[in-house]
């Protein structure tokens, strides 16, 4: 019964519970024997203690290990606001609450301001799985959003330079802070103008309180939007913000994000020496197969050519008598001679044409000698012009004044008419 009452508790699933811490003592209880008091049980870590409101009490028990999360000490008389399983325990038969988170009641508001966020992002797909990207295999340069002063940006810088060198071009922002969320998107748009093939934003480690400016909802939406793969950071395992749930890969720590972003260049090398060595064993295997192959074909062919060219050796003897007996060798000499005779008779009918035609070009030469102007000037007559070089025939035809050219067969002379001069 009692088993199957803790079963039916179980199903309840997780459960948040806010109330004082009560009934505080420091007992052998603390052993585990009464789930009532509120110390460390002795050599284990555990705390036990009971949460009271309106009069009820729930007892409840913290593991080691999440008090070694917890960034507060649960003190008597403190409000809390805790997160876990109801079950019973087994040898008292007692329920109890089996808490793995638990934080100052204070925070109450403003984890159901950050819950209804979360769900309103959610409804709109930022978080979806169908939503991430895969990160490019070899980044050309990164970019990287945190406070230049922290740990981070050594660690991140450290890591990438030792893995895979690879650019990084860092925008400096403000991590926690009202200033930061602005920071941050300002820093993820500029990086992003600048050129970069992912992104990295994140901080080093801090408490929950510390991650507020990673669920602010710009914060949350830019990344969500960014164009190119985002890697959130923020060096808190235990928790996850809003902007890891948008991002495309989580990563719990810087170094952690820096390790994913770029390969391991060394197990790359080594991989690469691997491929390289088998490569060649498969090439020299292909080389060796192919030129065992060539040598066969080299042969075949060889024989079968040899083959071929003894049965058609007759036949090309024949066509080469054949051919000699049509050798255009005969009747290019007779041509040739009839060129030659064609040429000397076309030489002398040219020569005989050249002299008949020399013999009239000189009887025409002399006639025109005869009758040319300059021959009637040898016999002392002169040629009268005008200025123009209008020739002059009659003496009525001129007037006083008038200047006149006068040639004789040899040289020339100007002469001016004679006003008294009789025409």
């Amino acid at each position: 019964m009692v088993r199957l009452a803790g079963r039916t508790l179980d199903g309840f699933g997780l459960l948040w519970l806010e109330g004082e811490v009560v009934q505080i003592s420091r007992t052998a209880t603390a052993r585990g024997s009464s789930p009532g008091a509120a110390t460390s049980s002795v050599g284990t870590g555990h705390v036990y203690f009971a949460l009271g409101d309106r009069g009820c009490v729930l007892s409840a028990v913290m593991w080691a290990t999440t008090v070694a999360r917890t960034k507060f000490i649960v003190e008597p008389g403190k409000r809390v606001r805790v997160r876990g399983r109801l079950g019973v325990y087994d040898r008292d038969g007692k329920m109890q609450l089996y808490v793995d988170f638990a934080e100052p009641a204070g925070l109450g508001e403003e984890a159901r301001a950050l819950e209804a966020l979360k769900q309103k992002l959610a409804a709109e797909g930022m978080f979806a799985a169908a939503k991430k990207r895969a990160l490019p295999r070899f980044p050309r340069r990164i970019g990287v959003v945190t406070s230049a002063q922290g740990a981070a940006i050594h660690d991140i810088i450290r890591t990438i330079h030792r893995r895979f060198p690879t650019p990084i071009l860092i925008a400096d922002a403000m991590v926690q802070g009202p200033h930061a969320p602005a920071q941050l998107v300002a820093g993820m748009a500029m990086v992003v103008r600048a050129g970069v093939d992912v992104l990295i934003i994140g901080r080093g480690g801090g408490s929950a309180s510390d991650l507020t400016a990673f669920n602010h909802e710009r914060v949350v939406r830019t990344i969500s939007r960014c164009p190119v793969p985002v890697i959130c950071a923020v060096g808190h395992e235990t928790d996850l913000s809003l902007a890891d749930l948008a991002a495309d890969v989580r990563c719990s720590t810087p170094t952690a994000a820096a390790e994913h972003v770029v390969p391991d260049g060394t197990a790359l090398r080594d991989m690469l020496v691997k491929e390289r060595r088998r490569l060649d064993r498969e090439i020299h295997h292909v080389v060796v197969t192919v030129r065992q192959d060539l040598d066969r074909a080299t042969d075949a062919l060889h024989a079968r050519g040899e083959r071929v060219v003894g049965l058609h050796r007759g036949k090309l003897q024949l066509l080469e008598r054949r051919l000699a007996t049509l050798h255009p060798r005969a009747r290019l000499a007779t041509h040739r001679r009839e060129l030659d005779a064609l040429t000397a008779r076309t030489d002398v009918a040219i020569h005989r044409r050249l002299a008949a035609h020399r013999s009239e070009l000189g009887r025409l030469g002399a006639q025109m000698a005869a009758l040319s102007p300059l021959a009637i000037l040898d016999r002392g007559f002169a040629m009268v012009t005008r200025a123009d070089g209008e020739i002059v025939r009659d003496a009525a035809h001129t007037k006083p004044g008038d200047r006149l050219r006068v040639r004789f067969a040899r040289g020339e002379l100007t002469a001016v008419v004679d006003p008294g001069g009789d025409k």
